[in-house]
């Protein structure tokens, strides 16, 4: 494996199939898991590895040690004062690709945020589609401080907390607490560091119980209706939900829901919400 990334396969609770949930661990922990191109290289090389992997359920983004990511490392920004206006736009060409390959993941994903993070360590959980906080650690936005502005997370980050608390972030450079991450959006639950596991699990027994296509059919639902009004997407909504009922995942939930029984893809120990 990568040097900067360190990547485990594991279970979904409740489920005996091996390699169903990857977890990838940000793997810099002498360095508080800043990133710089090598490392974004490295990720967007596992991230397209793990996209194709047959079987997968879920993503796990973490970081070892104290710090969820302290975002660019230091040495990057060092050698990027020194380039021409045409190689930093390659380089930051590359942080959106691995964001948006983050974002477009085929598959549910988690951020664990379980130490600080910091510009575009706050970007990759942004980016993910839920993101799991820990109760200690502090969000921060603080591009403004070393002149420049979070321009290529920008776009995660407002998809989440929207443009006034986007523009109140980015200018005060404000640490974020968990709570009040929590309230704004840019986490989605929170839980003491010493339960993460424990919440980490709550999630992932969540994800189980969906089916894998309709999962990945909404991840693509809500990028295709957002911001465009209701009459623009009434066609594709319909075919969209025509061709699910029709599918072998939509069939196999609705006889399982009637007959009161567990879906193919779901934890034996699921409960069977009754008939209405």
């Amino acid at each position: 494996m990568p040097s900067g990334v360190a990547v485990e396969l594991g279970r979904l609770p409740g489920r005996e199939v091996e390699g169903e949930v990857a977890t990838v661990a940000l793997d810099r922990p002498e360095v508080h898991n800043a990133f710089d191109d090598e490392l974004i290289e490295e990720l967007s090389a596992v991230l397209a590895d793990l996209a194709r992997r047959e079987g997968l359920r879920a993503l796990v983004l973490t970081g070892r040690g104290r710090s969820f990511s302290a975002g660019a490392d230091l040495d990057w920004m060092r050698r990027a004062a020194g380039w021409s206006e045409e190689e930093n736009l390659a380089d930051a060409r590359r942080l959106a690709a691995l964001l948006g390959a983050l974002d477009e993941f085929p598959r549910p994903t988690v951020a664990v945020v379980q130490g600080p993070a910091y510009g575009g360590g706050v970007g990759l959980a942004a980016a993910c589609d839920l993101v799991l906080a820990a109760r200690e650690a502090r969000l921060t936005l603080s591009e403004v401080r070393l002149g420049v502005v979070p321009a290529v997370i920008a776009p995660y980050v407002v998809r989440r907390v929207g443009p006034a608390r986007a523009r109140a972030l980015f200018l005060s450079s404000e640490p974020l607490e968990a709570e009040r991450a929590l309230a704004w959006g840019l986490a989605d639950r929170v839980a003491p560091a010493a339960e993460l596991g424990r919440a980490l699990g709550e999630v992932l027994a969540l994800v189980a119980c969906g089916a894998p296509g309709a999962q990945a059919a909404a991840k693509g639902l809500v990028a295709r209706v957002a911001g465009r009004p209701p009459a623009q997407v009434r066609d594709e909504t319909a075919a969209l939900i025509a061709r699910l009922r029709a599918g072998a995942e939509g069939r196999e939930g609705l006889s399982a829901f009637l007959e009161k029984r567990r879906p193919s893809w779901a934890p034996p120990d699921i409960q069977v919400p009754p008939r209405p």
